[in-house]
């Protein structure tokens, strides 16, 4: 009789647990049908491509970025306010036996405006400038970024494999003080990349050919 009564209670304890997930279950496939249908936000930022080339004058980086102004960032610059697209790049060799070899740390600025007088957008980095006439030319150059220079030619870089990385960002802490506070509450003012890393390895260095030490013909004249 008492291993009666304890299968019995089992039993009784099974069904309210199989009771309150059955009233569960409605929620639960909902959650999951809100998942399927509207995915986690990835990065706003993708570094589609990244890629190292010497050049005489060094070594220049050229990467592709994937992204879309969303309608608030865009509402931004429409009304006046610059947007500054920061592209971070680092090169490090590792060492086991030391601190990692920081060969190179570069960063291009590029700001992006809008003049409601000409009613054109303008692309700016340093003292270069270029005008568009929408927002969709302007950040098609945002996005392809190009030659730029980011080991200078005198610096020596070791026959080694270096990890390179880059990515992209919008500085915020370049906006007006309001923005800055909204951009603390609103994931909308948020626009980066996660770093993308690769492997470079610095072409080796092609040796002079040796002096000849025979004597040279003398001039027959």
């Amino acid at each position: 009789m008492r291993g009666f009564a304890l299968l019995k209670k089992l039993l009784s304890a099974f069904a309210q647990r199989w009771t309150a997930l059955a009233r569960l279950w409605p929620a639960l496939a909902f959650c999951t049908l809100l998942t399927t249908a509207f995915p986690a936000r990835a990065d706003d930022i993708e570094v589609a491509d990244a890629r190292l080339a010497t050049t005489e004058d060094g070594v220049v980086l050229a990467a592709d970025f994937a992204f879309d102004l969303n309608p608030r960032l865009a509402e931004v610059v429409a009304n006046g306010v610059p947007l500054y697209f920061v592209v971070d790049f680092e090169l490090t060799r590792p060492r086991w036996y030391w601190f990692d070899d920081k060969a190179a740390a570069k960063r291009l600025q590029l700001r992006l405006s809008y003049h409601a007088l000409s009613r054109h957008y303008r692309l700016s980095t340093g003292i270069l400038q270029q005008n568009y006439a929408t927002l969709e030319e302007a950040l098609n150059v945002v996005r392809r970024v190009r030659n730029w220079q980011v080991v200078e030619r005198g610096v020596a870089l070791a026959d080694a494999n270096y990890e390179a990385a880059v990515r992209m960002r919008v500085d915020l802490t370049l906006l007006p003080r309001p923005f800055q506070l909204s951009a603390m509450t609103s994931r909308e003012m948020n626009l980066e990349s996660p770093w993308r890393r690769f492997i470079f390895r610095p072409p080796a260095a092609v040796p002079a050919p040796p002096e000849s030490r025979e004597p040279k013909e003398a001039d027959g004249r």
